[in-house]
């Protein structure tokens, strides 16, 4: 499986695009419209958005790859939030250029995608329905888990005693992972369980 990392230009999250035969694409987190011309560049086709949770950040550029046949997926608890006033209306930002979620995903739910196999985690606590995502040995963690750090919980539908359970669902996991992480650099849940000083392994 070969992993894209698209840094942002400007305000947004990380980006990523999945691949395993080197033409079809899934996308976690699509924060900007400039992932098409990535994808483009690249030789794929984005068949798949995952969202680890709606915040405006994440999901600027799902528009336009659900134009070109992209399904839009989410956790089951957020679908409800994106897009909705309580996110659209939270930094004050109307421009992300609306979509639809075709596909939810439950905790713990197994499946795969492009001949990827994935298993979704809720994680919430920065959002209500925030999601991680897990192949292999990666966690796509969203604003879950960040290098030596963790997400912010005082925005719409936070919670810091949900993080702090999420977080340490993570770090219960066997072995070692590599973290793609929402903003930042990478990690591994192994540094974190060692060094993250916001929430400790119990």
């Amino acid at each position: 499986m070969r992993i894209i990392k698209v840094s942002p230009s400007g305000f947004a999250s990380n980006s990523y695009i999945l691949t395993e035969d080197g033409k079809n694409a899934v996308v976690i987190d699509a924060a900007q419209p400039r992932i098409a011309d990535i994808l483009s560049e690249n030789g794929l086709c984005c068949r798949y958005v995952l969202l680890t949770h709606g915040h405006f950040d994440h999901t600027g550029g799902c528009a336009v790859l659900q134009e070109k046949g992209a399904v839009i997926c989410c956790g089951e608890h957020e679908k409800g939030l994106i897009l909705s006033g309580i996110y659209s209306d939270m930094f004050g930002w109307e421009d992300v250029a609306e979509f639809s979620v075709s596909r939810t995903f439950s905790d713990g739910e197994e499946f795969t995608l492009c001949g990827i196999f994935f298993k979704a985690v809720r994680t919430s606590g920065h959002s209500a329905g925030s999601m991680c995502y897990i192949t292999e040995r990666n966690i796509f963690s969203g604003d879950t888990l960040f290098l030596e750090s963790v997400g912010r919980t005082d925005l719409p539908t936070g919670s810091g005693r949900e993080l702090v359970e999420s977080v340490g669902k993570l770090y219960k996991m066997n072995g070692d992972f590599k973290i793609y992480c929402g903003h930042g650099d990478d990690s591994s849940l192994e540094h974190e369980r060692k060094y993250n000083a916001f929430i400790k392994e119990k």
